[in-house]
């Protein structure tokens, strides 16, 4: 059997990366999708255990000392992270795994997954960006401007990625990423 393969999705918060997932996972059953942990507190509508797995901040911090994340970060004053064993166990058999995560634990996947195939998602301006997090209508106006800030930051590392992807629309930007991911030179 051969093994799979780790996909990583990262962009500013807003830009769409959850909903282009959403659409990308649902004409490719196939593709495993990782399920993050997160301090944060759930948002309307959010399921632990389909969302995200939402923990404490002590019980976060037991997760990094005792080596169960694969990779992790602090955005916004709340904890991500991925669980490493489910990852492993779906590579290992041979299944495709997606990731979406911040930048930082991007750049941590790099070192330790080098093969993975990163992919970055960006808004087709900074004014839609600000839209896009103004009309999801689920943050604080100070929370908007500390996400804007360091959304400009965030897309100055788009080069670092092996794919950049313009979320301008969603079926074009879908069809990019499918290029992108099923293409007999990406494969």
């Amino acid at each position: 059997m051969r093994l799979g393969k780790l996909i990583v999705f990262t962009g500013p918060s807003g830009v769409g990366k959850g909903t282009l997932l959403r659409s990308l996972l649902r004409r490719h059953p196939e593709l495993y999708f990782s399920i993050s942990v997160t301090t944060r507190a759930p948002r309307p509508g959010e399921v632990d255990g389909k969302h995200y797995y939402f923990v404490t901040r002590p019980q976060f911090e037991q997760m990094v000392a005792t080596g169960e994340l694969l990779e992790w970060a602090e955005f916004a004053g709340n904890y991500y992270g991925t669980p490493r064993r489910p990852v492993e166990q779906q590579i290992q058999q041979g299944c495709w795994v997606v990731l979406e995560i911040e930048i930082e634990g991007a750049r941590q996947i790099r070192q330790t997954f080098p093969d993975a195939l990163r992919i970055f998602i960006l808004p087709p301006s900074l004014q839609e960006l600000e839209n896009r997090l103004r009309d999801r209508a689920t943050d604080s106006e100070q929370a908007i401007l500390r996400r804007l800030k360091r959304a400009e930051a965030e897309l100055e590392a788009a080069d670092e990625f092996d794919f950049q992807v313009v979320n301008d629309n969603l079926e074009k930007a879908l069809a990019r990423l499918e290029a992108a991911l099923f293409s007999p030179a990406a494969i």
